[in-house]
C-alpha cells in the first residue's frame, strides 16, 4: 500500500518517525509530506532515511518533475494519514484551504481514498467549538479520526490532546487498508 504520511507542527511530530518506521516494516511504501512548522520539531532527513523516499515540505520541492508532486502523491495514495494533526491543519482541511503541499494533497485525493487524522493539541484547543465544528465537518466528509488520547500534555496540562499511541494509529491504518475496504 502507498501511504502518504502528513506531519504538522506539533511537539508530537517526533512520534512520526516511529510511525513511518513501523509502516515501512509492515511493507508499506511511505511518502512523507510535512508542513513547514513540522520541520521545527523533526528533520525531513530523518523521515527520508526511514522511508527511503523524498520528503515534500514546500511546493518548491516539486521541481523534479513536470507533474506537480502533490497531485502525483494524491493520485497514488491508498491512504492519507496525518499524524500529528494540529488544530490549524484540521481547520484548513475542513475549510478547503491549500496553503501548503499537505493540504494540497488532501484536496487532490480521489474521494475513494481514506483519510485518517490523528490530532494532537492542547485540550482547550481540542474542545474549542471551532475545532469541534471542523472535526464534525471532516467526519461528514468521510475522514476517520484516531485519538486524541488523555495524559500529560507538552504545555504542562493534564487531559485530552495527546497523539494517540502509535499502536492505535497502526491498528486504525490496518483497518482502513484491508483489501476490499475502500476503492
Amino acid at each position: 500500500m502507498n501511504i502518504v504520511l502528513g506531519i504538522s507542527g506539533s511537539i508530537a511530530a517526533y512520534k512520526a518517525a516511529e510511525i513511518a518506521s513501523q509502516l515501512v516494516k509492515l511493507g508499506h511504501q511511505v511518502h512523507v509530506v510535512m508542513t513547514h512548522s513540522a520541520t521545527e520539531f523533526i528533520a525531513p532527513l530523518t523521515l527520508q532515511t526511514l522511508t527511503r523516499n523524498p520528503v515534500l515540505v514546500t511546493l518548491e520541492d516539486e521541481k523534479q518533475s513536470w507533474k506537480p508532486g502533490h497531485i502525483e502523491l494524491a493520485d497514488q495514495a491508498d491512504l492519507l494519514l496525518v499524524a500529528p494533526a494540529t488544530a490549524n491543519v484540521i481547520a484548513g482541511f475542513a475549510n478547503g484551504l491549500a496553503p501548503d503541499p499537505l493540504a494540497s494533497v488532501y484536496l487532490a485525493l480521489p474521494r475513494t481514498t481514506p483519510v485518517l487524522i490523528a490530532p494532537a493539541m492542547n485540550g482547550k484547543m481540542w474542545d474549542h467549538p471551532a475545532t469541534r465544528r471542523n472535526v464534525g465537518q471532516l467526519t461528514a466528509d468521510g475522514c476517520h479520526f484516531v485519538g486524541p488520547a488523555e495524559g500529560s500534555l507538552a504545555c504542562g496540562y493534564e487531559g485530552i490532546g495527546r497523539l494517540a499511541p502509535v499502536e492505535e494509529i497502526l491498528e486504525a491504518v490496518a483497518s482502513l487498508t484491508k483489501p476490499g475496504t475502500h476503492r
